[in-house]
């Protein structure tokens, strides 16, 4: 019955497993942080490429090379799997198309490869 009673060290035992729960709940919020983060810039840089390639004298895949690059300078290029451009009409007008995939971060920037995929529409100034 006396060592029941005793609860010697028991702050110590306590602040160590509220301590992990808390850094495992910060880590958490950050990650899911960033990977809003990255879904955002995804779709900044599809809707860019798309605006860029509606351009009169631009070609399509301009769009999709531009993409690439905002997407290269703010989160890193290994994240995009690839970039597609395309004529379409959105509500019977032209415009271009400008999908991309990007990894899912799960844990840091790795993550599922390929796991979100953002499209962009931009009316186009050059009707085909």
């Amino acid at each position: 019955m006396r060592l029941a009673a005793d609860e010697r060290g028991s702050a110590a035992a306590e602040f160590v497993m509220v301590g992990a729960l808390l850094t495992l709940l910060t880590l958490g919020v950050l990650q899911v942080a960033l990977a809003v983060y990255v879904r955002a810039v995804a779709h900044d840089a599809a809707l860019d490429g798309a605006y860029h390639a509606a351009l009169a004298d631009v070609p399509d895949d301009a769009g999709g090379d531009r993409a690439r690059e905002v997407v290269a300078r703010t989160v890193g290029a290994d994240l995009l799997q690839g970039a597609d451009v395309r004529r379409t009409s959105s509500h019977g007008y032209p415009a271009i198309e400008v999908s991309l995939r990007v990894t899912v971060p799960l844990v840091g920037l790795l993550g599922v490869p390929g796991g979100w995929e953002v499209t962009a529409h931009a009316p186009a100034d050059d009707p085909v």
